[in-house]
């Protein structure tokens, strides 16, 4: 089992009655160092597979990497106070004795403490959310984003991503977009807090507010048969993006702008 599967288990409520202070330790010290299921009173045990394996799968080492992470950041953020970096990440203080972090997250309410996140009330499933919110607190914030749009390509050390990018976000929203009318998608960027910014020879553009100080401009060009052009999407961001993400972060939050349309548009 991966610490991913094992997690799912648990009732992510980080009660600490098993001796780890957060669900996703106990979930990684179990897949990792064979750590006993039973030290968690509430683990759905059945089905689970708890014996001694011979290898390691691949994806079994990344959710380990992933899970290790979000422990690392969660110890980088605990020393931070979250009453001076609220107002520069666009988040509202709350909780007892105002150490929780409120904040939107494409259009979901993200509750995050220096014990974990919560996104509409639970802990999410994918680590790679967390490590996204994580790391967009860990940067402290910053000034309002200029909205001086620019593409992946003009930051630093990006060659290499771009394609990432045009793969899991930009080729899958234009294959989404292509069969629907202007106005059905035009609905789902509203739904998402996209407020409508047009562009010359484009059929539609949307500024979506990703994160508080996250926004990303979304360019939609529709296919023109006739002419020999497919449906094209265009992702820019805001020129002080990486005050606030790393580029990792940055298109895993592109990515998951095209989920949510996906789930939207379904």
């Amino acid at each position: 089992m991966t610490p991913f599967e094992i997690v799912r288990r648990t009732p992510k409520t980080n009660c600490g009655q098993c001796g780890y202070p957060t669900c996703l330790a106990f979930s990684a010290a179990v897949a990792k160092s064979g750590e006993n299921v039973g030290k968690c009173p509430y683990l759905d045990t059945n089905g689970l597979d708890s014996g001694q394996k011979k290898g390691v799968a691949l994806e079994e080492l990344s959710g380990q990497r992933d899970l290790a992470l979000i422990e690392h950041l969660k110890d980088k953020i605990s020393a931070l106070d979250f009453t001076r970096i609220a107002a520069p990440l666009g988040a509202s203080l709350c909780g007892e004795g105002n150490q929780t972090l409120s904040f939107p997250f494409l259009a979901r309410e993200v509750l995050l403490s220096r014990q974990g996140i919560l996104v509409d009330g639970r802990t999410p499933d994918d680590p790679r959310d967390q490590i996204l919110l994580y790391n967009y607190i860990h940067s402290q914030g910053g000034p309002d984003p200029t909205l001086d749009w620019i593409g992946l390509e003009t930051l630093p050390n990006s060659i290499s991503k771009v394609r990432t990018l045009a793969t899991y976000c930009e080729n899958r929203l234009a294959e989404l977009f292509a069969p629907l009318p202007a106005a059905t998608i035009m609905a789902a960027c509203r739904a998402l807090g996209g407020i409508q910014h047009p562009t010359p020879s484009a059929t539609l553009g949307c500024i979506i507010p990703v994160l508080p100080k996250i926004p990303q401009y979304l360019v939609y060009w529709g296919s023109e048969p006739d002419e020999g052009f497919p449906a094209k999407v265009k992702m820019l961001f805001d020129r002080q993006v990486l005050n606030f993400l790393d580029l990792e972060s940055l298109i895993f939050s592109a990515e998951r702008l095209a989920d949510r349309f996906a789930l939207e548009l379904a």
